[in-house]
């Protein structure tokens, strides 16, 4: 007799969607880096507080939605404000590549915490071993893709609040499929909410840690972008994902993030490829095959 206590798979029609969506917020969050770079001079808690401000507005039109618990609201921003925050607190106190190599153990930790955190969710070899390689390959990326390469090791205290913000991320996305799971989930569009608290958020930050910068016409374009997209709509589709996917094999899935990043800058920065990002390459999309295949 089956476990009474443990949750069912998912059908694999609805699995399939969710990996589509959680596919589509990857896609977006490739954009990020690109997108950053042709952003680099505005402050970073300006430029994620507009951007998020922006995101909010696909879900304007279900505001009513909006009404959630208070504990549902503090999961919210604690996701998207509390990553954004220790991110670029890392950002600052540690090599940027490194730290965001670390950063992205965030995947991983989804794998290996779903089991602590969602009930009759049990890790199989096949998932573990297509996190270790999705990982691997994400290092190679970050690291082998920039150009001049990963550099000397460097210590610095920033590694801690990169690993923070990849706990922070894996907590909350694992946290929103447990309401869920449990029947007390929120609507996808109160991800609007989260964005809107999350936003005045950071522009506080931006106002107590930050000095006043004008923003050109462009810029504002290019913000606006950024928040319908990476921080906007990626958002709204990774919600759908984690609430009707395997989190197991979408955590896997995430490394194609790093890899399509780092493509997409190297390309739009008119960089040479470095042999890294085909070994890289070939790594994230054989774990990705290991981890669907055995969802």
């Amino acid at each position: 007799m089956a476990d009474a206590t443990q949750a069912p798979p998912p059908a694999p029609a609805a699995g399939a969607r969710a990996n589509l969506l959680a596919l589509g917020a990857i896609a977006l969050w490739a954009t990020l880096s690109t997108l950053g770079v042709q952003l680099a001079a505005v402050p970073p808690f300006l430029l994620t507080g507009l951007a998020l401000l922006a995101g909010s507005c696909w879900s304007w039109p279900f505001w009513r939605a909006w009404r959630v618990r208070p504990g549902v609201l503090a999961l919210g921003v604690y996701g998207l404000f509390g990553f954004h925050f220790l991110l670029f607190i890392a950002l600052r106190n540690a090599p940027p590549v490194q730290a965001n190599l670390v950063n992205y153990l965030w995947p991983l930790l989804i794998v290996v915490l779903a089991p602590a955190m969602l009930v009759g969710v049990r890790l199989r070899p096949a998932h573990v071993i297509g996190a270790i390689a999705g990982f691997t390959g994400a290092a190679l990326a970050i690291l082998g893709g920039h150009h001049g390469g990963a550099g000397r090791p460097v210590l610095a205290w920033g590694y801690l609040p990169a690993l923070g913000s990849a706990v922070v991320w894996a907590t909350f996305s694992l946290g929103s499929r447990r309401l869920a799971d449990r029947g007390r989930g929120f609507p996808t569009a109160a991800i609007g909410l989260f964005g809107i608290v999350s936003g005045l958020l950071a522009l506080v930050c931006h106002a107590v840690f930050e000095p006043p910068t004008p923003l050109s016409v462009a810029q504002l374009v290019r913000i606006a972008l950024l928040g319908l997209g990476p921080l906007g709509g990626a958002f709204y589709l990774w919600d759908g994902a984690l609430k009707a996917g395997d989190p197991r094999t979408i955590g896997v899935l995430s490394y194609i993030t790093p890899l399509a990043s780092t493509v997409l800058l190297v390309w739009s920065t008119g960089r040479s490829f470095a042999p890294a990002l085909a070994v890289a390459a070939l790594l994230i999309v054989g774990s990705a095959a290991v981890a669907l295949r055995a969802g």
